[in-house]
């Protein structure tokens, strides 16, 4: 970290503090008065307030206040409320004190979300994790999940991607399952499966629920594979009408440069000798610097209505948030509405629950690294990637001139553009990538108790996404007027549209029993889904001006020049569709013995006419080991209770229609009608891939034993779950012999993947005394994986390769999945060693040693491993009377990283410009780049990667607002590793884990004042 940030950060929450500890309590009194709020700020009515070893106590009225006589000024009040953790305080000089109320997340009555229903804590036998409001990451979240980072053990959230504000997160719970198909949990928002996560904004969510084996998420049958996400979004509050503003704003800086020679250290090494002399143009710039928006600021503003009567509630927010990366050209700007509506009636029988969702958002996507059509065909984004290739003794700015003896520069518009390679901020001037997207959701679910305890329900869903792409290069564009160009000084425009849609609708038939000492409760179901895709693009070129950008794509002259490169037209149109039929018992016994038992017959359009149904079953049992007679005089355990689960799940997330034979366009065939002299071309058309009416889901069996404890009134408490999980009936492209087979290869099932696992979650009340408390919570977990199988008696495949590392050199994958053998291996050349002149040495499979001629594939072994085994989160919990103070500390541990950086740019004769190290640690180095364990480091590390500092204020009874809080947040404050790149959290989801791309998007920290308001 740079000491001005350092110091700006320092100084930032240094006056947060001076700014808020000068609150003027009311003098003392025997008479307490006060009101209790929850932590969203709301009144708690029905709240106990009780003097300490005292029968004297007070209720809170409708509107969360109080008054209580107390004997002295050092009584000590205690409230209680169920579902929430008890608050003490000291009376002491106050004669008012106003209270929050935290929700208990460990108590045995808090309900907890398991798909299509609910389960108080306590009955719960399978493994699900439960985040609320209260427990999310503070500061900027630019994904939803990112509120939850490091709070779920077995949860990975990684964004390889750095802060870019238009790029993904990737997501990967208990490991990869699945190697073609998806890898990413199911996403389930209010109850509409496939939720869209752009559709949701930090403030209006109110939990998380992660069903992460397979008795839990085998509800969802053919989408449970990688366990679901239950999201519960903020719903308004029966009696209670309440206005909230939220705001922050919050900037990024650069933290990840890499240590490229600059201006007067490239002429250093010209003079030692190390670069040719001609390569000094005579000026000086920083083209990383120049690429970095140091004037970025991020800002969110969040309005929320609420309130309700005694039957109805509604909530409606509506938000604006603009997103500036650190990255020149590259910000979304987005507003949006969330609304809901409850309504209850004919004696509370009838339940209605409504929402619409909607978010527009607006993308400059020039100057970032997310993933498009265009940045694959070489045309957008990873713009960073060029640093490596910048000389420094370049300008940035330039007149044109071809006269030698002067600064030669074949840019006619005044940017400097080199001759091999470009310049970025020439690119930024005269292109534009632009991104409109419109986003809505909207539900309705109706419930009618029809007798007591059987309520029927129907729940119906709508989703719709599309987007807009606008791609435009200027005849001003180096790429257009080059001399190499094929486009001859023309502008080039591209345009895309997609646009989708999914149609949900579920019934479901609830029974509730109790028996004496029995609870039932059955649950059958039915579900309908559909989803439809279309898209279309086109590009044109010869626009002999820039007056019509992209907006008039007839005018461009490529239509009828065949000199220029010829336009493009694309279309596509696909759909798929999901029906299934679901049941699941719980049963309870004395409140102490549960057993629980699923069952999903589902189909999917998706696979072969032979397999288009499957079944998914699941059953899991818990013992609440506490509540036994046995255990009375075991005083200190406060919760015991052991779990077992089994569960199948499936995969269906992979693309649609290859079960069947699909046509392609083929040449031009000639057909001459009615003796005509003259033939007329008609398309031809034929298979592109072959039939396959066997394929089917991969299917996952999962077993999961887990222990849920509490001791000494639940000061600590936690859980621990071990799971054994098997994916069979991978589905993978295997080669076949044509004939008889048309083309070359078939999609089909045949492999396995094993995952094995431990995971741990603690949570510690270190202190809880008076005015001050200090919470600890932290996350564990330990996970093993082999590829199991890739062949069978028909199909044969030995490795999968990936993770190229690509040119100079062409050195080919980094990584190879052997059948047998762990996901995520490096395999390459084992490195002995440099000669007396520089020349690389590796150890061949005998044991002797050769240069890098005498290397041959069978010399090649295993170097490490990319995917981390361990994972590690410790959050700390501070509250001092209205301060709050939290920090998150992250980690991942024994893996290796390919430093792909170090590879190319820290050998002298790589060209272009060199790392520092070049010229140091790297410097005997004399032949070309070459990929060898010698680039492999050890990626470990611990990140601060949260610290939030806050004050909430008290306020006086007439005040107009009811809650104030103000706070400062850092993310990725500090990153403690021995890696030497710019940063050790590279991708480690997937099967081609732990390369640091060259290509990259500076990695940040990201420092936020915000303010919260209740009114």
């Amino acid at each position: 970290m740079n000491k001005q940030l350092r110091k700006f950060i320092m100084i930032f929450f240094f006056a947060l503090g001076m700014t808020t500890s000068h609150t003027v309590f009311a003098q003392g009194s025997k008479t307490v008065t006060g009101t209790v709020k929850d932590d969203t700020g709301l009144p708690l009515p029905g709240v106990t307030v009780q003097e300490e070893g005292t029968s004297n106590g007070a209720a809170t009225d409708f509107d969360g206040n109080y008054s209580i006589e107390v004997a002295s000024s050092g009584a000590v009040l205690i409230f209680s409320y169920v579902g929430m953790n008890t608050v003490e305080k000291t009376v002491g000089s106050q004669n008012t004190i106003t209270v929050t109320m935290e929700s208990d997340a460990q108590s045995l009555d808090e309900v907890v979300l398991i798909g299509y229903g609910s389960q108080q804590r306590k009955a719960v036998s399978t493994a699900v994790t439960k985040v609320d409001a209260e427990d999310f990451n503070q500061g900027v979240a630019q994904s939803p999940l990112e509120l939850i980072n490091g709070k779920v053990a077995g949860l990975q959230i990684t964004r390889a991607g750095g802060n870019d504000p238009n790029a993904g997160t990737s997501i990967q719970l208990r490991g990869v399952t699945s190697i073609t198909g998806s890898t990413s949990p199911l996403i389930v928002i209010d109850g509409i499966p496939g939720g869209n996560l752009d559709l949701l904004q930090q403030n209006d969510i109110e939990s998380f629920d992660v069903l992460k084996d397979g008795a839990a998420a085998a509800i969802y049958g053919t989408r449970g594979t990688n366990g679901v996400i239950l999201i519960t979004t903020k719903k308004g509050k029966k009696g209670v009408t309440a206005f909230n503003y939220s705001s922050y704003f919050s900037k990024d800086f650069a933290n990840s440069k890499p240590d490229f020679l600059n201006a007067s250290e490239f002429r250093q090494a010209i003079a030692d000798g190390v670069i040719g002399e001609s390569n000094d143009i005579g000026f000086s710039s920083d083209i990383f610097d120049a690429l970095i928006n140091k004037s970025n600021l991020s800002q969110y503003h969040n309005f929320v209505a609420s309130g309700g009567g005694e039957n109805s509630n509604y909530r409606a927010s509506l938000y604006f948030r603009d997103l500036e990366g650190v990255a020149l050209e590259n910000e979304r700007k987005e507003f949006g509405t969330r609304i809901n509506f409850n309504q209850s009636g004919f004696d509370d029988k009838l339940q209605i629950q409504s929402s619409i969702s909607i978010n527009l958002n607006d993308a400059n996507l020039l100057g970032g690294n997310t993933t498009t059509n265009l940045q694959n065909q070489g045309i957008a984004g990873n713009q960073f990637g060029v640093i490596a290739e910048w000389n420094p003794t370049a300008p940035i700015y330039a007149p044109f001139s071809d006269t030698e003896g002067t600064l030669q520069n074949q840019g006619l518009y005044g940017f400097y553009q080199p001759q091999n390679g470009y310049n970025p901020i020439s690119e930024f001037a005269n292109r534009f990538y632009k991104r409109k997207q419109n986003t809505l959701s909207g539900d309705l679910k109706l419930s009618y108790e029809l007798t007591e305890g059987v309520t029927a329900s129907v729940f119906g869903s709508y989703q719709q996404d599309s987007w807009n792409d606008r791609f435009f290069r200027s005849t001003q564009d180096y790429a257009q007027y080059n001399s190499g160009s094929d486009y001859n000084g023309t502008a080039y425009a591209y345009k895309a549209n997609r646009f989708n849609y999914t149609r949900t609708i579920e019934p479901t038939l609830n029974i509730n029993k109790i028996y004496g000492e029995n609870s039932f409760e059955l649950l059958a179901g039915y579900s309908y889904q559909y989803s439809t895709l279309e898209q279309y693009s086109m590009d044109n070129s010869g626009f002999t001006n820039d007056g019509f950008l992209d907006w008039n794509f007839g005018a461009g002259n490529a239509i009828t020049d065949t000199n220029l490169p010829r336009p493009n037209l694309y279309s596509f149109k696909e759909d798929n569709t999901l029906v299934a039929y679901f049941s699941r018992l719980s049963y309870n016994y004395k409140e102490r013995y549960f057993f629980q038992a699923s069952v999903r017959h589902e189909g999917s359009s998706r696979f072969g006419a032979n397999n288009k149904w499957a079944t998914f079953p699941a059953i899991s049992g818990g013992w609440l080991i506490s509540d036994e007679s046995f255990m009375e005089n075991a005083d200190f355990v406060t919760n015991l209770k052991l779990r077992a689960g089994f569960g199948v799940t499936g995969n269906q997330g992979i693309p649609n229609y290859q079960s069947i034979v699909t046509l392609g366009t083929g040449g031009k065939y000639p057909v001459f009608l009615d003796n005509s002299d003259r033939a007329t071309y008609y398309q031809t058309y034929g298979p592109v891939r072959n039939p396959n009416p066997d394929l089917k889901w991969e299917t996952k069996n999962e077993y999961n034993l887990g222990i849920d404890f509490g001791f000494w009134n639940n000061k600590l408490n936690g859980s621990l779950d071990l799971y054994n999980r098997k994916t069979e009936d991978l589905l993978l492209n295997y080669g076949v012999p044509q004939p008889p087979y048309v083309q070359g290869s078939i999609y089909t099932n045949v492999g396995s993947i094993t995952n094995k696992g431990i995971e741990l979650a603690l949570s510690y009340r270190v202190l809880d005394q008076g005015e001050f408390t200090w919470n600890v919570d932290a996350t564990g977990s330990y996970q093993e994986n082999e590829l199991t199988s890739l062949s069978n008696q028909v199909f044969s495949i030995s490795d999968l390769y990936g993770g190229n590392i690509g040119n100079p050199g062409d050195l080919g994958d980094a990584i190879r999945n052997e059948e047998g053998g762990p996901i995520g291996n490096f395999y390459g050349k084992r490195f002995a060693g440099f000669t007396d002149d520089g020349k690389w040495q590796f150890y061949k499979a005998d044991g002797s040693i050769g240069g890098v001629t005498d290397m041959v594939e069978e010399d090649k072994a295993i170097l490490g491993n990319g995917l981390p085994k361990y994972y590690a989160s410790l959050s700390n919990t501070f509250r001092y009377k209205n301060f709050d103070l939290s920090l998150l500390f992250r980690g991942k541990f024994k893996y290796d990283i390919l430093n792909t950086v170090n590879l190319f740019y820290g050998n002298p004769n790589s060209g272009g410009n060199l790392l520092t190290s070049a010229l140091g640690k790297y410097s005997q180095i004399d032949e070309a780049p070459q990929y060898s364990d010698y680039y492999l480091e050890k990626g470990d590390f611990v990140k601060l990667d949260n610290l939030t500092l806050g004050y909430t204020f008290n306020l006086p009874e007439k005040s107009a607002f009811t809650g104030l809080r103000i706070y400062g947040s850092a993310r990725n404050l500090a990153t403690f590793t021995g890696y030497s790149g710019r940063d050790p959290e590279v991708q480690d989801t997937g099967l081609y884990p732990g390369v640091d791309d060259r290509n990259f998007y500076p990695r940040t920290i990201t420092v936020t004042a915000g303010f919260n308001v209740n009114f």
